[in-house]
């Protein structure tokens, strides 16, 4: 969006064993090559490669994507007078794979109090987290959804048969999928798994063991168009993720957004954001993370077909207000605070 609209924007990323070329953009994009592929040591090379990278390079902003890339985005643009930007996708210090080990937590908690009450731009996800931060550190947070971009409905007047469930998205703990898994042999549709992630293997050799080989597919990584196709043929989409850390608990991941505008209702979990926004569209249906209460849900839309098609009428309205063209006036209009008087044709990275 920045770029569409005259900021010249640089992304940069990581370079991994398992990255796919780069596609072109609109944008630059760059990837750094680094020794270490996780744990401490990785985020150590990472952020001092990202450091130097900065400091021979100028540009007229740094924004940082979470707490992970912070601290060279904010030193050099303290270094060079700029603006810094926080991105706060989710609450780093409160996410799964960080609440289970106390050092880690405190690191990140002490990055982020240093980083965020001398952070003047600042936007997140959700009402929920942005409250959150700005109880914490009295700094406000502009709020930005990642919604999807509004497209052209795909057909979905001829849904394929069988029916199924799909889950698309990171394949990472916390996502409620072995509760999902042990849902399974109640429930009367099969599920797809597209994604990639840290318990894959896991959640594989949980199927294998509940006899679920011709009920639970992986799918692997998707291409995005494929993806979308997918999607818009699934019968139910799902967003079950498990209270493992406040990010989680006051997140709004951008599954919801996808699933809405393929016109297909979601089981979500009844966390805040979730809950506000299917009362106020009815989107699908809050459900407790039990495998009893997800076959029951499941199974009883399967034989209402008046309410199931009730809810994806819901989705289609949902999609004209929810979208990525509304949440975009805000990021622009975010961007245009950064200078005095705006300056279009400023670097961003």
């Amino acid at each position: 969006s920045l770029a569409q609209n005259g900021y010249r924007v640089l992304l940069v990323g990581r370079q991994r064993a398992i990255s796919r070329p780069l596609t072109s953009q609109i944008y630059q994009q760059h990837r750094l090559v680094v020794y270490f592929s996780r744990g401490k040591l990785f985020y150590l090379e990472y952020n001092l490669r990202l450091l130097f990278y900065l400091l021979f390079r100028k540009f007229d902003a740094y924004c940082a994507a979470d707490l992970d890339t912070a601290v060279p985005l904010f030193l050099t643009a303290k270094y060079t007078h700029k603006p810094f930007i926080y991105d706060a996708h989710e609450y780093f210090p409160e996410v799964a794979e960080v609440t289970k080990r106390p050092l880690v937590k405190f690191i990140w908690s002490a990055v982020e109090k240093w980083i965020v009450p001398r952070t003047r731009f600042a936007y997140t996800v959700s009402d929920s987290l942005a409250g959150v931060f700005q109880h914490k550190y009295l700094v406000p947070f502009a709020v930005i959804r990642n919604c999807a971009a509004l497209q052209p409905e795909v057909n979905v007047a001829l849904k394929s048969a069988p029916k199924y469930l799909l889950y698309q998205g990171a394949v990472n703990a916390g996502r409620g999928l072995e509760i999902l898994l042990h849902a399974m042999p109640q429930i009367n549709i099969p599920l797809l798994v597209c994604g990639e992630g840290d318990v894959l293997k896991d959640l594989q050799q949980l199927s294998q063991e509940l006899h679920l080989a011709d009920k639970v597919f992986f799918k692997g990584y998707i291409l995005p168009q494929e993806l979308r196709f997918i999607t818009a043929q699934a019968f139910l989409g799902i967003n079950l993720l498990q209270n493992q850390g406040l990010s989680y608990y006051y997140s709004l991941g951008n599954k919801f957004f996808d699933y809405l505008h393929a016109g297909v209702p979601q089981l979500m979990v009844d966390f805040p954001e979730y809950r506000i926004l299917n009362n106020e569209y009815q989107v699908g249906e809050v459900v407790d993370l039990s495998p009893e209460a997800i076959a029951s849900v499941v199974n009883s839309l399967l034989q209402k077909p008046e309410q199931y098609g009730q809810l994806v009428e819901n989705c289609r309205r949902a999609r004209l207000e929810l979208n990525w063209q509304n949440e975009e006036k805000k990021l622009l209009a975010f961007y245009q605070t950064l200078w005095t008087p705006p300056q279009p044709q400023n670097q961003v990275i």
